[in-house]
């Protein structure tokens, strides 16, 4: 993994050769499902690609991919779940035995979030250019702290604080919907 994270393409099969067994093994006694283990491995390894230039050299590589593939594993469970509980409202999808004040609920919640997200993009389009930026880099697109301060010419400990920065603004908003 600490070849692959400084850029040798090559050192890739090795790593899918040495964790993917295990990805495999892990995610099919959770899942229980071919298909949706399939699907979870090439997940992770797409967010491991991803976030390959923040790898620190020298961690245990084994722990950071199934602590990935738990994530969109359970990020999953709970998009099914939202989206089960929004179709399951008689008015929407014919089905008469559905409890209409649970499917509400999750109507209700649904508009909730739908609502704090707007919140969320709009403090996140009113923070100051340069905390927008490195937010923006560090965490949407997954560049590390050091590739986010090289591309915005300063330093990572000034990345790092303007990040800071930015999630504090955005924790706020979260404060103010209900979300701790």
């Amino acid at each position: 993994m600490e070849r692959y994270s400084i850029g040798d393409d090559a050192a890739f099969a090795e790593l899918y050769d040495a964790i993917a067994p295990r990805l495999f093994g892990f995610l099919r006694a959770a899942t229980r499902d071919e298909f949706a283990t399939e699907d979870l491995v090439q997940q992770t390894f797409l967010q491991i690609h991803g976030a390959r230039g923040s790898f620190i050299a020298g961690a245990a590589v084994m722990p950071w991919a199934l602590a990935i593939a738990k994530r969109l594993m359970i990020d999953g469970a709970r998009r099914r779940r939202v989206e089960l509980g929004l179709f399951a409202h008689p008015s929407i999808d014919g089905d008469r035995d559905a409890s209409p004040p649970a499917a509400m609920a999750a109507v209700d919640d649904l508009l909730d979030a739908t609502r704090l997200e707007r919140r969320v993009w709009q403090r996140l389009e009113a923070l100051p250019e340069i905390q927008r930026s490195a937010y923006e880099l560090v965490k949407q697109e997954g560049l590390s702290l050091k590739r986010a301060a090289e591309l915005l010419g300063t330093s990572v400990t000034a990345v790092k604080l303007r990040t800071h920065r930015a999630y504090e603004a955005l924790r706020a908003v979260l404060r103010e919907g209900g979300v701790s």
